[in-house]
């Protein structure tokens, strides 16, 4: 279980805040979803949990140990995390990049090997093809598969997401959205997936946090969210939404 206990986080020293005591936790298993504009805090509190940014004040626990007492490396290792912009290493061969993580903590080559072709198969790209590959001969799709892939590789329990899908075309995003959903019940990995994309959130989601100017505004079900609605901020943004999904299931 990932726990956030009245956590927030200042850049300029208490002045401004882009996250401002925030409390939620993160079932086992549970894929929770971080939603909001830019620069509401979703993305800052996604990278606290991993220490890429420290909190300003509060407590931040991954299986009941507070984040701020564990080495930074070591915790980071144990977390699997996708960025936004895929950040394969364009040197690296497909398989170099998915064991780089299992390669810094020391698994034995033959152990990394046969993990490597595990993950690939999981995410569709097998390694007889794809293996031997540089990311400049995949499409965008593809290497955000092998992102997955390396997020992967050393089996963590927990992943965080960090627009993973947002820079791909309407078709190759839904097709990893619909990946994504089936693998995790596969795995059954903890997610913490951020997203400005209300359709993808409800597409993904076992619980929605809205984020508004560095505040939570409501956690709940992505059912819940669009049937009561917690403040006049979440009610006009899953207002249209609302109204397009109850279109589309009238017409089928």
């Amino acid at each position: 279980m990932i726990v956030l206990n009245g956590v927030s986080k200042s850049f300029d020293r208490g002045r401004t805040y882009a996250v401002r005591e925030l409390s939620l936790h993160v079932e086992d298993g549970e894929t929770l979803v971080f939603l909001g504009s830019s620069g509401c805090g979703k993305t800052t509190t996604l990278k606290m949990i991993n220490r890429l940014i420290e909190p300003t004040s509060g407590k931040i626990e991954v299986d009941g140990k507070d984040v701020t007492l564990q080495d930074r490396v070591t915790l980071r290792r144990s977390i699997g995390y996708v960025f936004q912009g895929i950040g394969l290493f364009p040197h690296y061969r497909v398989a170099q990049n998915v064991e780089i993580v299992p390669k810094l903590l020391n698994w034995p080559a033959k152990v990394r090997r046969k993990r490597v072709h595990e993950v690939l198969d999981l995410v569709g790209l097998p390694f007889a093809e794809y293996g031997q590959r540089f990311p400049d001969e995949l499409s965008g799709g593809q290497q955000q598969r092998i992102g997955v892939a390396r997020a992967l590789a050393a089996d963590p329990k927990y992943l965080l997401m960090d627009e993973p899908f947002g820079a791909l075309d309407a078709i190759s995003r839904d097709s990893l959205q619909q990946e994504l959903k089936s693998l995790t019940k596969r795995l059954g990995k903890t997610i913490v997936f951020v997203t400005h994309d209300i359709f993808e959130a409800l597409a993904l989601a076992d619980r929605i946090a809205i984020f508004h100017a560095g505040r939570m505004q409501q956690i709940d079900t992505p059912q819940n969210v669009l049937s009561a609605p917690a403040t006049p901020f979440v009610r006009e943004l899953f207002e249209k939404p609302a109204r397009q999904l109850a279109a589309y299931q009238e017409s089928r």
